[in-house]
Order: structure tokens, then sequence, then C-alpha cells
């Protein structure tokens, strides 16, 4: 059997490999604390899981319009605005089998065989692929501490070339947890703009800003879409994050109208529809109850990244930039002299604490840095920075 070239193009996702090799030593009665894999600890808020049920109990399984329930897309339009300040028409929101659905569509809109993407480094690599699958090239553009690791305006004119068609760009970022600022983000936008090219904007963690670490608790930092200032912009968001709901495969895309039909005929004949009790049990996601209880975990995420950055100070491990964001730690582990594949096999063989290598997310970054998700309970993330401080103390150095 001839395989298709392109899957020579697609490289081990090494966050699942690491997350599956904790399994097998979880089963064999290893104690592993495992902080490899983004998806968080709670569960699904309880009005949804509710919702869930009634739809299902009543039937309402059938296949709906392939852009999503229109009571769901005016729900996450208005949410769009209350939260995020931006005004964004209903009929511009598709609703979509997952985020990665999301990218899917707009890749297959946009991305012309030969065509190059813009993508900083590091970045989270699946989002590459789409572009990848349908042939185009995606670029990835070193960025640096002092931009946050993020994509800049001045990144972008300097790697625009003759087949450079647009950019993705995530804020917050997965894997580094920093954000771009709003103005620095509307520049990108606009020099992307300036050249013909159009702006993919990944908002997935936005729900998810803490703004700057503080000594203090953290207070709301009123993120905003980008959509608020540039409504050209296409954005993409995620049930998975926020409302913990990974599992259940639903996201959305916001694009602009001309879009719209074209991404219908897509999902028409790529997926037909998202799941349909699942778009009804959405719409307890936006339920004032659920909004609350989902504020109350995003206090918690930040009372934790304060107390993980704390600790990994405290034993010896460097984070260049703090997050301000979603629920990750980039870790700066070059000083140690192990390359990141091996200090990672290493934290989980000997630690029993299981990273991501920075393999996933760009060569950039490759060699040196590791993943930490704190999106687990604060006695397993105590555990596990007391066992990287013991693995820390018996490398010296």
């Amino acid at each position: 059997m001839k395989l298709a070239t392109r899957t020579a193009l697609i490289e081990p996702f090494h966050a699942m490999e690491f997350g599956k090799r904790a399994a097998a030593l979880q089963a064999q009665g290893r104690d592993i604390v495992r902080l490899s894999i983004g998806e968080p600890d709670f569960p699904v808020p309880p009005l949804v899981v509710e919702a869930m049920r009634d739809a299902c109990a009543v039937g309402r399984t059938p296949y709906t319009a392939a852009l999503g329930l229109p009571a769901l897309r005016e729900a996450i339009a208005a949410w769009q605005s209350d939260a995020f300040g931006a005004d964004v028409d209903a009929s511009r929101v598709i609703v979509t089998a997952g985020a990665s659905a999301a990218l899917l569509l707009v890749a297959a809109a946009l991305v012309e065989p030969g065509d190059e993407v813009l993508v900083g480094d590091p970045s989270y690599p699946c989002n590459r692929r789409f572009v990848e699958g349908f042939g185009g090239r995606a670029r990835l553009v070193p960025t640096t501490v002092a931009g946050r690791f993020q994509l800049t305006a001045a990144c972008v004119e300097a790697a625009w070339g003759e087949s450079t068609r647009g950019a993705m760009i995530a804020t917050p970022s997965n894997p580094t947890g920093t954000s771009v600022p709003l103005d620095a983000l509307e520049a990108m936008c606009t020099a992307i703009a300036e050249r013909g090219g159009w702006a993919l904007v990944d908002e997935i963690y936005l729900p998810l800003s803490y703004g700057p670490p503080s000594d203090g608790t953290d207070e709301a930092c009123a993120p905003r879409s980008i959509l608020s200032r540039v409504p050209s912009a296409i954005t993409v968001g995620s049930f998975s994050k926020y409302w913990a709901m990974p599992g259940w495969r639903l996201g959305w895309a916001i694009v602009p109208e001309t879009l719209v039909p074209v991404i219908e005929r897509l999902a028409q004949n790529f997926y037909i529809c998202p799941s349909a009790p699942t778009q009804y049990a959405a719409l307890a996601c936006f339920a004032s109850e659920t909004l609350d209880e989902c504020e109350r975990r995003r206090q918690r995420l930040a009372a934790r990244r304060q107390r993980v950055l704390a600790g990994l100070a405290s034993a010896g491990y460097h984070v260049p930039v703090a997050p301000d964001g979603a629920f990750y730690v980039w870790i700066d582990a070059g000083a140690l002299g192990i390359d990141s594949a091996t200090l990672a096999g290493r934290l989980l063989d000997e630690a029993g604490v299981a990273l991501t290598p920075g393999l996933d997310f760009g060569p950039a970054g490759a060699r040196d840095f590791l993943r930490l998700s704190y999106a687990a309970d604060e006695a397993d993330l105590d555990r596990a920075i007391e066992a990287m401080a013991a693995f820390r103390a018996r490398l010296g150095g």
C-alpha cells in the first residue's frame, strides 16, 4: 500500500507519547505525577452535564446545520461581546467539532499548495499540521525572551516573503502561557493586512488570562479579543479548556462574512455537523451559574501558577518568562547540560514526574526547554516540585 506523501510530514506528538509512557508506569504501580498533558483537571460543570442528559433523553440527536445550532452561535457571539469586548454578529460564528476542526476548515479555505504561513517558535505543533496537510509550508519564526516567546509586527515584517499568505498566532500560547499585548497584536494584524495576508488568532486560552504574576491575589485582567480591534481577523475558540470539556470535541471559529458560505460547504462535506447533543449541552456553558463556577476555577489556576513559579525557583529551575495565561510554564533547563528529551525521560523514571520535552514545539527550544502543565491539584503540584527539587539536587552544579 502506497501512503500519501503528506503522512511523512507528520511527526509524533511527544506530549501524547510521554503521557502514554507515564500511564504505563502507573499501570505498573509507580506513583507518577502527570503534568505533561494540556487538559484541565476540573470536572465538566454540573449544568452542562445535566443539559447533556436532557438532550439525550429527549432525542436531540439528529444532524444540526453544518454551521451549528443558531442558539449556540448566538450565545457564543454574545459572550464574545460581554467577556472580550468584541461586537460579533452570530452569522460569523461557525460551531465546529473541536477547535481542531475550526483550524482544519480555515486551512482548507485559505491554504494553497506552496503557500507559506508564519508561525512562532515555540508553538503548538498540531496547528502547523493543518497548513502542511493542504500543501502549505508552516514557517517557524524564532521568538525571543524579550518578545515573551511571541511573534511581533517586526518579526512578521522581516519574515514575510513572496509566498507568504498569512500568520497563525496563539495568545495566550501553548506551550509558554504568554500573551501578546492587545496593541502589539493589533499592530501585527495591521502589518499582515497591509501585505494582503490573513491573520488567524488562536484565542482558545483567552478566558484563562490572569495578568502579570504578583505576590498577592491575581486579579482579573479583562482580556480583550483581537476582534475588538480588528474585526476582519479570524479567531478560534474552544469549550475544552475554560469549561473543562476536552473530550466533548466542540469549538468554534469566527470568520469574515465572505468566508462563511465557503466554510459551510467544507463543513458539510468534511464532517456534516458537530455533535448535536454536545451543542445542546453547551448552551448551559453560558448560564450565569456555570460562568461563576468557571471564574472560581480560573482564580484557582492563577493561584496554582504562583505556587508553581515559586516552587520551581526555589528548586533551581529557570523560567525566563512568567506565564500570564493558559496553564503552562516554559522551563529553560539548558543549564543542566541534558537535552530536554533525556531530561524529561529521567524526571519521569527517577522522580516520577511527567513533563513534556520541547521537541514538540519547534527547534528553537527543542533541546533546552520543558513544558509543565499546572492543570493538576495542589497536592500533586507540591509533590512534583518536591521530587523535581530532589532530582535537581542530585544533579548538582
